[in-house]
């Protein structure tokens, strides 16, 4: 580490001391990964302010091959923002909006921007940005882009690959692309910056993004309902697609292991059914018409219970009501990790071998591991669930995490059999790497070619994404 450190002084002379940190106290937070199951070490902490310090920080590392992380708000699933000797890059003193241009719908910030501080702006400016998701007041921009964020609102607006407009780039060398002007057609040959989104800091360095806003929703309806299985659930999304001419925002499934570990561990929680099923659904509808979701809730829960897909259900009757259905959701993950360690799967299906992926995943993977059950929990109106196997005793452990292994080849098994994807929402990191490579071979050899033409010194996030030739 003082080697590193040595090796890196004639760069850190020529910066503000404000724009790195050798301090193992401030480093440290760094190092640690959201789950607390990864520990690493960086030699140096850089902070730079402004383009041309990200330059030079970039340049002085590639001409001498030092491993360089850029990381966001450090609150990656699958390992891919915890160092291990890099040099460590964070774009957190770079967190203004630069533009905001309501008539194109868009704004244009600069990667340290926290989530909510772009979803407040764009809201005084009387327009949404619509991702949303658990970490979005410590998340940053640069991060949410650099591994495709979705959130909860995908089944409306998309991945955070649908709500960029622009980027800019730092590459390896020093050279810097940008395309922040907001359009919405330019048609001139590679759309290059879509390399960058969802590549996990291996190719560049995000310095600012121009993201896609949008007309905020006139009215809004929130309803959790009780179902019995998933296979109800999906019938329950097509339902309510159809009473509400398409105008679901959002469709969440719980199971009731899920909400009773956010009960049991999370302050300030309550059920809202008064008989809580196996499974339940949030439910989101907006309308550009004032009042007009909440009838199209009415009307499509009318439907749902006379169609026998619904055994009971809420709609919320006020914003902090909503706002109370859906920190139940949010919760779960909180919840979860107090019970104890889990195998977590963030895996994609197609939305209609959603109810026969979860079935026979289910039932194969609890016989697989002994005292283990299933905890499903996710976006599946999207198609996305998060599949995870925890033990049914509390406190669960590191040796818990090694005897569920073969359940997990078990269910990317099932993924590919359902002709779903391994990795819906989190990334690969390092996680995943071998899976990655196992079951996509063709896919990953083009990725270390293009990996290699942009960065050939290999400085960026090395260890990530792509497993080792």
């Amino acid at each position: 580490m003082t080697q590193a450190i040595d090796l890196l002084a004639p760069l850190t002379h020529t910066l503000d001391a404000k724009a790195f940190s050798t301090d193992p106290g401030e480093i440290g937070p760094h190092a640690r990964d959201w789950r607390g199951q990864i520990a690493g070490s960086a030699p140096v902490l850089f902070k730079p302010s402004t383009l041309e310090e990200v330059k030079r920080i970039v340049t002085y590392c590639n001409e001498r091959s030092i491993a360089l992380l850029p990381q966001g708000g450090n609150t990656g699933l699958v390992g891919g923002s915890t160092p291990q000797g890099e040099a460590l890059i964070s774009l957190k003193r770079m967190n203004r909006i630069t533009k905001l241009d309501p008539e194109n719908d868009s704004i244009t910030v600069e990667a340290g921007t926290i989530l909510t501080t772009v979803q407040e702006a764009a809201a005084e400016a009387g327009r949404l940005f619509p991702l949303s998701l658990g970490s979005e007041g410590s998340a940053m921009i640069g991060g949410l882009i650099s591994t495709n964020a979705g959130g909860v609102h995908v089944l409306r607006y998309g991945m955070m690959r649908d709500l960029v407009l622009g980027l800019e780039v730092v590459l390896p060398d020093g050279r810097v692309i940008c395309d922040l002007a907001g359009l919405r057609k330019n048609n001139t040959g590679y759309d290059l910056k879509q390399l960058f989104i969802g590549a996990e800091g291996t190719l560049g360095v995000i310095t600012a993004a121009t993201l896609k806003l949008f007309a905020r929703p006139a009215s809004r309806a929130v309803a959790i309902a009780a179902v019995d299985s998933p296979s109800a659930a999906v019938s329950l999304l097509s339902l309510v697609k159809e009473r509400t001419g398409g105008s679901v925002a959002a469709f969440e499934l719980m199971a009731k292991s899920a909400i009773d570990f956010a009960l049991e561990h999370v302050p300030d929680l309550r059920q809202p059914l008064a008989d809580p099923t196996p499974w339940s659904v949030l439910v989101e509808v907006t309308s550009g018409e004032r009042d007009r979701a909440e009838v199209l809730m009415e009307s499509a829960l009318e439907a749902a219970f006379e169609a026998g897909l619904v055994r009971d259900g809420a709609i919320a009757q006020s914003q902090a009501q909503a706002e109370e259905f859906w920190r139940l959701r949010e919760s779960i993950p909180e919840g979860e990790k107090a019970h104890g360690k889990a195998a977590k799967h963030d895996v994609s299906v197609p939305v209609s071998q959603m109810a026969a992926f979860m079935e026979e995943a289910t039932s194969r993977a609890e016989a697989l591991v002994e005292g283990s059950m299933v905890v499903a929990f996710g976006h599946v109106g999207d198609g996305n669930v998060h599949f995870n196997l925890a033990r049914r005793q509390a406190g669960a452990g590191q040796d818990f995490l090694e005897r569920a292994r073969p359940a997990t080849k078990l269910i990317y098994d099932l993924v590919d059999k359902y002709g779903g994807s391994i990795s819906a929402e989190h990334g690969i990191g390092i996680l995943k790497q071998a899976e990655l490579a196992a079951r996509k071979p063709v896919e990953v050899a083009l990725m270390r070619e293009i990996k290699r033409a942009i960065d050939p010194n290999g400085i960026m996030n090395p260890r990530v994404l792509l497993p080792a030739d």
